[in-house]
């Protein structure tokens, strides 16, 4: 299945993230997010450090492929 694909640009922090985090919720397993604040990558970054998420460079620019860990 695909990365769920979630354009947060011209978005400002914290909305990004908040976005990302509610998608991940509701169900999606991986989320392919473009977001251009400058701000973005590291409270991405530290959104999936905290909730033991995977991030990836996505092949565009300000793109991150966001992945959560399977349910048991």
């Amino acid at each position: 299945m695909p990365p769920l694909r979630l354009d947060a640009r011209g978005m400002r922090c914290p909305w990004p993230a908040v976005r990302l985090a509610r998608a991940i919720r509701d169900g999606a397993e991986a989320v392919l997010i473009l977001a251009d604040d400058p701000i973005a990558p590291g409270e991405i970054a530290a959104l999936a450090a905290q909730r033991g998420w995977s991030v990836a460079p996505a092949g565009e620019p300000a793109a991150w492929i966001v992945s959560a860990p399977a349910a048991p």
